[in-house]
């Protein structure tokens, strides 16, 4: 037959503080809703208590026991997707990434909901163009790559497209710079225009055409960020 999943019922006791808990939260009384899931918790132990107590520590920037609320949580419903998520959300904070794509993949895997499945599509892509930013500064190039290609197969990120025209374009790779290029631009939502024309102007310029960097490295110039090395380009070439 169907399987219906209803949520177990907390005790009287426990349900009472649970929800007095959450009442609080909402208000954004934080830690007066921490004292009532604790004291639920000396009652009953219930995955969902320590979920809600850990979202309460996370609003107080309190991070290690958020994790660990999230943590006991998922000890007692290990197919608790709530959970994964907010403990992917606390190690992305923690600047531990690799653990928050752990956590979001098991969300993806528990869950069909599209509207959780596309936020943490985007959460994972952030996360792997961190890492792949990461691997550029300690100069590795093709571990930067291969981080960055992933943050965009998951979520159309404008900066992680940049970040993979610039790297191809310092390592010659003109073509594959161009293409990143056009989609920072086709999907820009935070950074400024003048990036992905400055590298389509080194890598047009690699590729030997001169008319096509000129007019490049001039877009890029009406962008202050670039205006300095967009100008020199420019010099270079006239």
């Amino acid at each position: 037959g169907v399987q219906t999943c209803a949520l177990p019922i907390l005790s009287p006791e426990a349900g009472k503080l649970y929800n007095a808990g959450n009442k609080l939260l909402k208000e954004g009384n934080y830690n007066g809703a921490i004292e009532n899931y604790n004291n639920a918790r000396a009652i009953e132990k219930d995955y969902r208590i320590f979920y809600q107590r850990g979202v309460a520590q996370k609003k107080t920037r309190n991070l290690e026991d958020a994790k660990n609320s999230f943590e006991e949580s998922l000890k007692l419903n290990k197919d608790f997707y709530g959970s994964y998520n907010a403990l992917g959300g606390v190690y992305f904070q923690m600047g531990d990434f690799t653990e928050a794509i752990k956590n979001f993949k098991k969300v993806l895997e528990l869950t069909d909901k599209a509207k959780i499945e596309k936020k943490v599509k985007k959460n994972l892509s952030l996360a792997y163009a961190k890492l792949g930013n990461q691997a550029l500064t300690d100069g590795n190039a093709n571990k930067g790559i291969d981080y960055l290609t992933k943050a965009v197969e998951y979520s159309n990120y404008d900066a992680a497209y940049l970040s993979l025209a610039k790297i191809y374009s310092e390592i010659g790779e003109w073509d594959k710079s161009i293409a990143a290029s056009k989609d920072a631009l086709k999907y820009r939502s935070k950074i400024s225009k003048g990036g992905p024309y400055y590298y389509m102007g080194v890598s047009y310029k690699g590729k030997g055409d001169t008319e096509k960097a000129i007019e490049m490295f001039n877009k890029a110039k009406t962008d202050k960020t670039y205006r300095k090395t967009a100008e020199y380009e420019l010099s270079l070439l006239n």
